[in-house]
């Protein structure tokens, strides 16, 4: 099977096809000065953009790990979630707390998807 990388760089590619399955790399807010709701926003429309890019989109969702840096902020994170996410096509999925990259990013989410 051939293997298709998207938005590829030196460390990472955004998101990689391989046969019928999308695997996109943890995506971050593009501004992290924004509160949990608004990073999450940013988040979920970055990943529609790649799907779409990898000829896919949200209601393809099979595993979504997310990680937040304070579980205070779960219920945030989740009203924007709900809000995206396809009724009836939600994928398995994990939250759990951990620290991010940078101090800023509030939120961190990876998904993957068939085709």
């Amino acid at each position: 099977m051939s293997i298709k990388r998207i938005e590829t760089g030196p460390r990472m590619s955004k998101a990689v096809i391989h046969g019928d399955t999308v695997y996109l790399a943890g995506i971050v807010a593009d501004d992290p000065g924004q509160d949990m709701a608004g990073q999450t926003r940013q988040v979920l429309a970055e990943i529609d953009r790649l799907l779409a890019a990898a000829g896919t989109d949200k209601s393809k969702l099979l595993r979504t790990n997310i990680w937040i840096t304070d579980m205070k902020d779960f219920a945030a994170m989740n009203s924007v979630w709900d809000a995206w996410v396809s009724p009836g096509n939600t994928p398995a999925r994990a939250t759990v707390q951990a620290s991010l990259a940078a101090p800023a990013y509030k939120v961190e989410i990876m998904v993957v998807a068939a085709k």
